[in-house]
């Protein structure tokens, strides 16, 4: 059985490799597919668009979802995830450089399973992705049929 993917939604290309150098480092098998934007979120999870060849591919176990993102805002791809039948059960991390309380609140509000604000020391990064990847991709017991 082919091993769960991940969906990272990250804009900043630092911050894009440092979170799979960090999900490399712990071993998990899962592929990580990255975008770049809020619209190509959208589509890759919904198989439209440039995405179109994914229409009935299985969805990713987690996404990682910053907030400040180009195009469509991270809270509202999270918004258009929640409203969809599809997606409404989908595992959503806001991992994000926001330390507005605002945010935050929205974030729960609309529905994420978790908010992460990214560290600004490198090796506390890599250790927050880390424990990431492990609690949803090793820990977690998604819905039934999800």
């Amino acid at each position: 059985m082919k091993a769960k993917s991940i969906l990272l939604v990250e804009d900043n290309p630092q911050d894009e490799l440092l979170i799979l150098r960090a999900l490399k480092k712990v071993s998990l098998a899962n592929e990580v597919e990255v975008v770049r934007d809020g619209q190509q979120a959208i589509d890759h999870l919904f198989g439209v668009g440039e995405f179109a060849a994914r229409a009935n591919a299985e969805l990713p176990a987690v996404v990682l979802l910053d907030i400040g993102l180009p195009r469509i805002s991270g809270l509202e791809v999270l918004a258009r995830l929640r409203a969809d039948e599809r997606t409404r059960l989908l595992p959503v991390v806001m991992l994000t450089s926001s330390d507005e309380e605002r945010d935050r609140l929205k974030s729960y509000e609309e529905g994420a399973n978790s908010f992460v604000r990214k560290p600004l020391d490198f090796a506390e990064f890599a250790e927050t992705v880390a424990r990431l990847g492990i609690y949803w991709l090793a820990t977690n017991q998604p819905p039934p049929s999800a």
